[in-house]
């Protein structure tokens, strides 16, 4: 049984970081991009930032240099460092793990949540 359980959610004033932390557990068939995603009031659920195995990243336009996406392999955990928060990045965080790409495909692209087999259950970070 895999679980994906985030933590560091909040509300924070604009301007101002938090650091999002999310660790799997159980057996994955494999991790080869884990990511964070996020969904905010009344829109669809978009992809924030990808990481490969390898380390390679992806990130969206909109958080290009205030958000970091990093891993540590060995203790199973994900992480996103963001910075300069702004009020549109209020949303419910999730994380996920293990995207199925053909062998030929780098996962890390496209930036969008296709593939992604397990989610967490979200955490919340409001800006205000």
């Amino acid at each position: 049984h895999v679980q994906l359980v985030e933590s560091g959610g909040g509300a924070v004033q604009a301007g101002g970081s938090l650091r999002l932390s999310c660790v799997v557990s159980g057996y994955t068939y494999r991790r080869d991009c884990m990511g964070w995603f996020r969904q905010a009031p009344g829109k669809e659920r978009e992809a924030v930032a990808i990481i490969a195995r390898s380390g390679s990243t992806a990130y969206a336009d909109s958080v290009k240099g205030r958000f970091t996406i990093s891993k540590d392999n060995a203790m199973g955990a994900l992480f996103l460092q963001m910075n300069d928060l702004k009020a549109e990045d209020t949303a419910l965080y999730y994380c996920a793990t293990d995207r199925l790409v053909s062998a030929s495909v780098v996962c890390i692209v496209p930036l969008t949540e296709t593939g992604f087999v397990y989610w967490g259950q979200g955490t919340q970070v409001t800006v205000s």
